[in-house]
C-alpha cells in the first residue's frame, strides 16, 4: 500500500527554523526529507523528533549543482517523489561595509550568492521539474526575510539575497501556475532560534525584543505555521505572495 502523505523536502532542516519546518509537516501527517549540508549528528536528532513514519536523511551540498542534482534525487527515492519544496537553507555572517576588508567582503557575497540564492533556484527547479513531470501540482515556500525590506546594514549580502529570493519566488509563481504549482515566500522578523540566542540573552536582548509592540521575538514554531499553510491546498490562490511574520516591527506601505 502507497504511503499517505505529501513528499515534503525541507533544505537546511537540521536545527532551527528548519527543524521547526520539518517537525510541522510531520505533524500533519506528511512525510519529510530533512536535509543537511554538515550537521548530520543534528540532522539525525530532527529526524528523530519527528511523528509519524517514512521520513529521511537527505545530506549533501547545495552551492555545487550537482550536490542539489544528488540531494533532490536521494530525497524523490526515499519518499516516492516530491511534493512540497521548503527552500530554507541559508547563511548569514556579518560583514559591515566600513568594517570589512575587500577580500572578507568579496568572499561574504560570494558564500551568500552561493547558498541564499543560486542554491535555492536550482533546487526550486529540480523539484518543479519533478513535479510538473508526476503531473499532480505542488508547492514550493521560500524562506525570506524582513530585511530585504527594511534594510540590512551589518548583513548586506543577507539582505540583498533574501530580495532576490523573494523576487525569485514570484517570477516562478507566474511561470508555474499552468502546471499547478504555488510558490510562495515569507519574510520574517527576528526569532529566537539557538544561533541567535547569544544575542537575545546579551545587552542587546531588550533592544531587540523592543523592535516589535508585542515585546518579544518570534518563535520558530510560528513561523512553521505559516509556511504550512503556505504550502497547504486551500494556499493555492495565495500564489506569488510574500507574507510579512514579524510582530508588526516593520510595516510596508
Amino acid at each position: 500500500m502507497r504511503p499517505t502523505g505529501r513528499r515534503v523536502l525541507v533544505s537546511g532542516a537540521s536545527r532551527g527554523l528548519g527543524r521547526a519546518v520539518a517537525q510541522a509537516f510531520a505533524a500533519n501527517g506528511d512525510r519529510v526529507a530533512v536535509h543537511y549540508a554538515s550537521r548530520a549528528d543534528e540532522a539525525r536528532t530532527t529526524l528523530d523528533s519527528l511523528p509519524g513514519t517514512g521520513h529521511a536523511l537527505t545530506g549533501g551540498d547545495l552551492t555545487d549543482p550537482a550536490g542539489a542534482v544528488r540531494v533532490a534525487d536521494a530525497a524523490a527515492t526515499a519518499l516516492g517523489g516530491l511534493d512540497v519544496l521548503v527552500n530554507n537553507a541559508a547563511v548569514n555572517t556579518r560583514h559591515p561595509l566600513p568594517d570589512t576588508p575587500y577580500d572578507a567582503w568579496v568572499a561574504a557575497w560570494q558564500q551568500h550568492v552561493a547558498v541564499n540564492l543560486l542554491a535555492t533556484a536550482n533546487l526550486s527547479h529540480l523539484a518543479a521539474r519533478r513535479m510538473i513531470d508526476q503531473g499532480t501540482g505542488g508547492r514550493i515556500v521560500n524562506i525570506g526575510s524582513r530585511g530585504a525590506f527594511r534594510g540590512e546594514p551589518d548583513h548586506p549580502a543577507y539582505g540583498a539575497t533574501k530580495a532576490a529570493v523573494h523576487a525569485l519566488g514570484q517570477s516562478l509563481a507566474v511561470s508555474l501556475a499552468p502546471y499547478g504549482i504555488a510558490v510562495a515566500s515569507v519574510a520574517p522578523g527576528f526569532f529566537a532560534t539557538e544561533r541567535v540566542a547569544p544575542r537575545l540573552t546579551g545587552p542587546e536582548g531588550d533592544a531587540i525584543r523592543a523592535q516589535s509592540p508585542f515585546g518579544r521575538v518570534g518563535t520558530p514554531e510560528e513561523i512553521a505555521a505559516a509556511v504550512l499553510w503556505l504550502a497547504s491546498p486551500a494556499a493555492e490562490w495565495s500564489s506569488g505572495t510574500i507574507l510579512d511574520l514579524n510582530g508588526a516591527s516593520h510595516l510596508r506601505t
